[in-house]
Parts: C-alpha cells; sequence; structure tokens
C-alpha cells in the first residue's frame, strides 16, 4: 500500500504569520525522502493554506506523485489544466468548514461532475473523487469516467467507541470490494491517524492512503521525515 502526504498543514502554520515559512515544498521533499510514494495538496478556493505558488513550485520540484485536491469551480480546473498535477481528486467544499466535512455528493451532481471529469482526463489527468462509503455513490462515480475513488475515512476515524469503529470499517471493507469490482481504483483517507492506520491497511483492495494532519502534527516532535517513516512502518 503506497502512501500520500498531505502538506496542507505545513501552509495552515506559514499563513497564521503570512509570511515565508514553513515551507510546504519543503517540507514535501522531505517527506519523500522518508518514503512517501507522493504528495497531496488541497488548493482551496479560498486559499486558507496552499497558495497557488506552492502548486507551481511542487509540479517542478517534487518527482514522485502530486495530487491536487480540489472543488469542482471554474477557477480551479483552469488552474488545474495549466500547471497538470499528476491527479486530480474531486472534493466537496465549503468555506465555512474547519477541514472537509463529508463525500462529494457524486450522485446528486453526476452531470455536473461527469462535465469536470471530462474536461480534466481529456487533457490526460487521471480523475479521483473524495466519496462516502456508499454504494450510490461508488455507481455515480464509475458513471461519471473517473479512475478512481478515495473513500472518506473520518467517520471511521473520529469513533470513540470500538463497536462503532467495527461498524464503519465494515462499510469502508463493503465500499473498496465493491468499487473494485465496478473497475476503479480504490484509495482511502481523512482522519485516519498512528493509532487507526493500521486497521485500514487490512482491506487488499485500497492501494493508497491519503494522510495529512496527523504527520505534520507528528513532525513537530520528530520531525517530517521520521514522522513518515514511522506511518509507514504502521503500513506494512
Amino acid at each position: 500500500m503506497k502512501l500520500c502526504v498531505n502538506v496542507d498543514h505545513v501552509a495552515t502554520v506559514r499563513e497564521a504569520r503570512k509570511i515565508h515559512y514553513p515551507d510546504p515544498v519543503e517540507a514535501a521533499l522531505i517527506a519523500l525522502k522518508g518514503g512517501a510514494h507522493g504528495i497531496t495538496i488541497h488548493l482551496r478556493e479560498d486559499r486558507r493554506h496552499i497558495q497557488d505558488h506552492d502548486l507551481k513550485r511542487l509540479k517542478k520540484t517534487v518527482t514522485a506523485k502530486l495530487n491536487l485536491e480540489m472543488a469542482a469551480t471554474r477557477e480551479i480546473i483552469d488552474i488545474a489544466l495549466k500547471i497538470k498535477p499528476d491527479q486530480v481528486t474531486f472534493v466537496p467544499e465549503k468555506r465555512e468548514e474547519v477541514t472537509t466535512e463529508g463525500g462529494l455528493d457524486v450522485a446528486g451532481l453526476r452531470d455536473i461532475i461527469t462535465e469536470c471529469v471530462g474536461e480534466i482526463t481529456a487533457a490526460g489527468i487521471p480523475v479521483s473523487l473524495f466519496i462516502d462509503a456508499d454504494e450510490s455513490q461508488i455507481e455515480a462515480s464509475r458513471l461519471t469516467g473517473a479512475e478512481s475513488i478515495e473513500i472518506n475515512t473520518g467517520s471511521y476515524s473520529e469513533c470513540v467507541h470500538l463497536s462503532d469503529e467495527d461498524k464503519e470499517f465494515e462499510l469502508i471493507k463493503q465500499a473498496a470490494s465493491l468499487a473494485s469490482g465496478k473497475g476503479l481504483i480504490v484509495y482511502a483517507g481523512h482522519g485516519l491517524n498512528y493509532q487507526n492506520t493500521r486497521r485500514i491497511t487490512g482491506v487488499p483492495e485500497i492501494e493508497e492512503l491519503n494522510i495529512g494532519h496527523s504527520i505534520v502534527a507528528h513532525s513537530i516532535f520528530v520531525g517530517m521525515e521520521q514522522a513518515v517513516k514511522e506511518m509507514l512502518k504502521i503500513m506494512v
């Protein structure tokens, strides 16, 4: 299983002071040195953390997979078509949210999402859709022409009681199996940390995890390279 490290929250610290450090590009390169297989960033419409110049520099310097999370809006699509990341992941986005609160409603927005997927894939960029572990969303994702899905592990990660975690894990397992059976590549992420990730690695259909906040938080104490190495040990 592969690991893409999300470096958004390195930029969050930088933007708290609106200065030039810490640099998410430097963090990305150190994460790759630690063994990460790729880098994920979310260029939000409000630019609360990652900025346009970060994306441009990452495209120039990151030799591994660069996954751009983004809303399906005209402005961000135009940026993606110009920069050409290695993958685009469409995610829902609300200005008032602290972080992404749920999966993209592909079933309810299928026509719009299909058009956006078609525009990005026509430029030679693979598209993934960040969705909840729901059968209708998986089928709708397949119909858009997207190459892959990323299963939202947020509800699983937020569980306090083991019985609730068991239920959420079963939903993830079922969703991964269903999506793979429909020919979709399966990724997963959101809220995963050093305590709850190992269980997710036991789902054979999931090929890659996107993990950011917990790695960036741990890197404050042990450094980014070591934080990535420790996560990779869990994923073995």
